[in-house]
């Protein structure tokens, strides 16, 4: 039982606001040069098994769609948006 407390708690996600979720998206996609002109917006959704939030992106070039997606998705089994939020 103390096993299966330890790993639920250890890949509990880390609750972030709106803004600090837009700022992760926006750093991180500034860091690759394909996404550096990607445009986007955070979208809070109903609650699922795996997240609370989505990334709606626009003005994605062609060959920075995939890797634009592979960012997000990295940081959206990190973190979750804040219930406060």
């Amino acid at each position: 039982m103390a096993f299966e407390a330890l790993l639920a708690r250890d890949s509990a996600k880390t609750p972030a606001s709106l803004n600090e979720l837009r700022t992760r998206v926006f750093y991180a996609l500034q860091r690759h040069p394909l996404c550096r002109q990607v445009e986007f917006d955070i979208v809070s959704t109903p609650r699922t098994r795996r997240t609370n939030w989505t990334v709606s992106m626009h003005s994605v070039q062609p060959g920075a769609l995939w890797t634009a997606h592979e960012i997000v998705a990295d940081i959206q089994e990190a973190y979750e948006l804040d219930a406060v939020a």
